[in-house]
C-alpha cells in the first residue's frame, strides 16, 4: 500500500468511527432536550465550547445514550456475529432488548417487538391495523449499518437499509427515509459532498414517497416548513440534513439540530451520524465522549463507552 493509498484508507476509518460516534452523540446530547421548545439548548449553553452540555436530564444520566443508539449497536452486533445480514436475528436481539424495560422505546416499535408475531409479519400486522407507520425509528438506529454495508455500493447498501427498517416499519416511507441515510453516509465516507449527491439520491427513491423527500431535502427548505412533527421520518431526515448544510462543523450541526426542538434525541443522532461521516472523529468535541455511555438492557449489563464505540465501528468498516 503506497502513503497515498494508506492516508484515503485512514482517512475513511476516522469518517468510519466519526459516523457511528458521532450519531450516539448526538443522541446523548439531545436527550435532555426532548420534546422541549427550539433554542433550549443554545439558551442553557449560549457558548460554544464553553462545556457542560453532556448534562443529563429528562431520566438520563449525562452521557447515555438512548434507544437510538441501543439499536444501533445490537444492529452492529448482529451483523459482526452473523457476518452479514440476518435480519431474524436482528429481531431476536430487538425483542429480547425490548423484553428487558429499556429505559425508552418507541411505542410503534414495542408494539411491533411484542405483538406475537414473527419476525417478517409482525410489522406489516402493525402497519395494516393501525395504517401508520413512518416514524423515525428505523432512521434513527441507521448509522452502523450504513458504514457496514457502504463498501457494498448503492444499490446494496439502499437495499439493505429497507429490508432493516421493514422489522420494525410497515410504512415504505420509513425504509425509503432510511435508505437515503445509508447512501448520504456511503457517498461521504468515500469523501464526496453528500448533499452534492441529493438529486441523484432522490431519483433512486420509491415513486409514492419521492416528492415529500424532494420537499423536505430540498436545498430551500426549513425546518419551521414542516408540515409533520420531526417524530416522522421525513421531517427528522430533512432537519438533519438542513443542520448539515447550514453550519460549517459537527459541533455547529449538533447545535443546530438540538435547537430545533421536538424529537431531539433522534434529530440529533441522525445528524451526528451524517456530520461525523462528513467530518470525522477528530471533529467531535472531546467533552462529548469523555461520559458517552450506551447501556444495553437485556444483555448481561453490557455497556458501551467511547473505546468500545470506536471499536466496533472499526470493526464494521475493516471490510
Amino acid at each position: 500500500m503506497n502513503p497515498m493509498e494508506r492516508m484515503a484508507r485512514t482517512d475513511r476509518m476516522e469518517r468510519i468511527v466519526g459516523a457511528v460516534v458521532g450519531s450516539a452523540v448526538g443522541d446523548a446530547l439531545g436527550a435532555p432536550f426532548e420534546f422541549g421548545p427550539p433554542g433550549a439548548f443554545s439558551a442553557r449553553f449560549p457558548r460554544p465550547g464553553a462545556g457542560g452540555e453532556m448534562c443529563g436530564g429528562g431520566g438520563w444520566d449525562p452521557g447515555e445514550a438512548t434507544d437510538d443508539t441501543q439499536m444501533a449497536v445490537l444492529v452492529a452486533d448482529s451483523l459482526l456475529w452473523c457476518g452479514g445480514l440476518d435480519l431474524p436475528d436482528i429481531f431476536g436481539r430487538f425483542q429480547r432488548w425490548a423484553a428487558a424495560d429499556p429505559k425508552d422505546i418507541g411505542l410503534q416499535t414495542e408494539d411491533v417487538l411484542t405483538n406475537g408475531m414473527p419476525w417478517d409479519l409482525a410489522a406489516a400486522v402493525h402497519f395494516q391495523v393501525n395504517l401508520y407507520a413512518a416514524g423515525n425509528g428505523s432512521l434513527m438506529r441507521a448509522s452502523t449499518s450504513a458504514v457496514h454495508f457502504a463498501p457494498d455500493g448503492q444499490s446494496a447498501t439502499m437495499d439493505a437499509a429497507r429490508r432493516i427498517a421493514a422489522l420494525t416499519h410497515g410504512d415504505r416511507a420509513a425504509w425509503e427515509g432510511t435508505a437515503v441515510f445509508h447512501e448520504l453516509v456511503r457517498v461521504a465516507l468515500d469523501g464526496a459532498d453528500p448533499l452534492r449527491a441529493l438529486p441523484d439520491v432522490l431519483d433512486l427513491v420509491h415513486p409514492d414517497h419521492r416528492p415529500r423527500y424532494a420537499t423536505v431535502l430540498a436545498a430551500d427548505w426549513h425546518p419551521d416548513l414542516a408540515t409533520e412533527f420531526n417524530g416522522a421520518v421525513w421531517p427528522c431526515l430533512g432537519s438533519a440534513v438542513w443542520a448539515l448544510r447550514s453550519t460549517d462543523g459537527f459541533e455547529e450541526a449538533i447545535r443546530a439540530a438540538i435547537d430545533l426542538g421536538g424529537d431531539t434525541d433522534t434529530v440529533a443522532a441522525v445528524t451526528g451520524g451524517l456530520a461525523g461521516a462528513r467530518y470525522g472523529v477528530d471533529a467531535i468535541p472531546a467533552r462529548w465522549t469523555e461520559t458517552l455511555h450506551v447501556p444495553l438492557p437485556g444483555f448481561d449489563g453490557r455497556v458501551l463507552r467511547r473505546a468500545e464505540l470506536i471499536d466496533l465501528a472499526q470493526r464494521l468498516g475493516a471490510r
